[in-house]
Parts: C-alpha cells; structure tokens; sequence
C-alpha cells in the first residue's frame, strides 16, 4: 500500500513538471492597424478586422461550429464526467476556486462552445495564439498540458461543463 502514495506522488510530479513547459509568447498580430488612403481599403480592413474578432472568440483550430444539445444529453454528460475524473479532476475545481487552473463554474458563460473545444483538443496553439488563453496562463502561471483528448472526448466534457453550469 505505500506504492500507491509513492507513486501519485510521482505522477503529481511529473504532471507539474510537463505543465510548466516553455513559457514563451509569441507577440499577437493586430489585424486592425490603422489605414490610411481610400476609403474602400478602411471598409474592408475594418470588416476584416471585425471577422478576425468573431473569429478569436472561437479560439484558434478546427471547431468553427459546435451544436449544442437541449435538453442535456445525460450519456455525454456522464462520458464528460469519467474525462473529468481521469484528466481534469487533478488541476480544476467544478467551483470558482483555482486550484492549479481555474475553476469550471460559470466557464460556459464565459467562453463560446467553440473556444472551449478548441482549447481542450488544441491546447498547445491555443496558448501560443489566443489572447484568452494567455491571460489565463498569466493568471495561472502554469501551462496547462495537451490532455490528448478526442473530438469525442472533447464534446463529452463541454456537456459535463454545461450540466456543472446548470444548463438544462
């Protein structure tokens, strides 16, 4: 019995450990410079820029659309909550309290389905890219690791996420 302490301790470790990776960030490209010129290159900078907006609120990868179930998917939201035990359980709370991440309370609210997906599946970009997401690290001050989840994976645990929220 004193292999398991023994080696949760060393699987705590070394989840620390790979968590702090390289903390560089890549400076943000602005797509809205100021124009100057004609005025059909300011609408469509503009436009652009507004798209890029729309965009950034999705996050950065694969996920431009995500279809969300009412009510609830109950098999989704128990496949989310093994996901959540396996993966997530050891770093974030399902309160407002920040353990070694943020809480999950409230965070359905805060983020678009899209973003949420994209970070989980693509965690790595996602920190390098998003504004949100390095904000989140900054606050944190630990980069959270590429769970590796799937598609599958992914969408289970945004439906955990909306039950813990008390989405219906």
């Amino acid at each position: 019995m004193k292999q398991v302490p023994l080696l949760a301790s060393i699987a705590i470790a070394s989840l620390l450990i790979y968590s702090c990776g390289s903390g560089s960030q890549p400076s943000s490209n602005d797509a809205a410079a100021g124009a100057t010129g004609d005025s059909s290159m300011v609408a469509q900078e503009d436009k652009a820029a507004g798209q890029a907006a729309a965009d950034d609120s999705k996050g950065k990868g694969k996920f431009t659309e995500v279809k969300l179930t009412h009510p609830l998917d109950k098999a989704m939201v128990a496949g989310g909550k093994t996901v959540y035990d396996v993966k997530c359980a050891a770093c974030h709370k399902l309160t407002n309290e920040k353990l070694v991440g943020p809480g999950w309370k409230d965070v359905t609210d805060r983020r678009k389905p899209e973003w949420i997906m994209n970070f989980v599946t693509n965690t790595d970009e996602m920190i390098d890219k998003d504004p949100a997401a390095q904000a989140m690290l900054e606050q944190c001050m630990v980069r959270m690791p590429n769970q590796h989840l799937t598609d599958d994976e992914a969408r289970h645990v945004l439906e955990y996420m909306r039950e813990n929220d008390g989405k219906n």
